[in-house]
């Protein structure tokens, strides 16, 4: 199982390398909510995503995330409207913003994992990367743990099943 794999990794590959002076704050344009000239967005949930998203706004899941394969853990994508962002954005600000996606809370960086090594990028397209403080490893650490603890939860979900 996907999830498994990537929860051994996580677990036992603590050590990572991340952006060592990359300033960033974010400054509300709404780029990372949708798609841009040169890139199509993928806002990919988890099915625990998808079901606080739920709850939260008391809509179905089908109004506003479609089911996807192929990318497990992730089940659902979210829906766009014509221009391409977000149905959750109005104004440049997240509707769900406390219960936003993983994927949401890692923007503009991502983690990716190569021989058991994790590395963080990030985006240049984000407005806000090289405004605000320098990030340090604290930062990149505690969005390693969220990621981490939303797949053990995963896992600890379908040992129940």
């Amino acid at each position: 199982m996907a999830v498994r794999r990537i929860i051994r990794l996580l677990r036992f590959k603590v050590e990572f390398n991340y952006p060592k002076s990359v300033r960033f704050r974010c400054v509300k344009c709404g780029l990372c909510c949708g798609d841009t000239k040169t890139k199509t967005r993928h806002i990919i949930l988890l099915k625990s995503e998808a079901d606080q998203i739920s709850k939260t706004m008391l809509q179905p899941i089908s109004q506003f995330a479609a089911k996807i394969e192929g990318r497990e853990p992730y089940i659902y994508e979210m829906r766009k409207r014509e221009n391409g962002k977000c149905v959750y954005l109005e104004n440049n600000r997240c509707n769900i913003y406390k219960n936003r996606p993983l994927i949401c809370r890692f923007y503009p960086f991502e983690l990716s994992s190569y021989g058991g090594k994790y590395s963080f990028q990030f985006t240049e397209e984000c407005s806000g990367i090289n405004k605000g403080r320098i990030l340090r490893e604290t930062y990149f650490r505690k969005i390693y743990n969220l990621a981490l603890a939303k797949y053990r939860r995963i896992t600890e979900s379908s040992r129940r099943i």
